[in-house]
């Protein structure tokens, strides 16, 4: 038997409150969107570049992880094992605040 078949995938990625609320943020801003889609894409120097976008439907080729009753993640099934384990966090620099992985 494989690792895999164990794996809980609601497990893929964790989400601190803070992070949280400002995703509900932007989500109330959007009420079309219907959640937040992320993944991972090839990119620059370091290879991967971190993708995240409201999204308005179900995106295919999903892993979906409710994080509570109004925030739902789907991460792209050949990104989960690059973010497995990760944390989404609220970083503020200054004025601005930003989502990091």
């Amino acid at each position: 038997m494989s690792a895999v078949a164990s794996f809980d995938q609601t497990q893929v990625l964790a989400v601190e409150p803070e992070a949280a609320r400002h995703l509900h943020r932007h989500l109330q801003k959007s009420p079309q969107s219907i959640g937040v889609h992320i993944g991972v894409k090839d990119s620059g120097c370091s290879g991967c570049a971190y993708v995240l976008e409201l999204t308005s439907s179900e995106p295919a080729d999903t892993v979906k992880i409710p994080v509570d009753d109004k925030l739902i993640l789907f991460i792209d099934v050949k990104s989960v094992p690059a973010l497995a384990g990760s944390t989404l966090r609220l970083v503020k620099e200054g004025l601005n605040e930003t989502i990091k992985f």
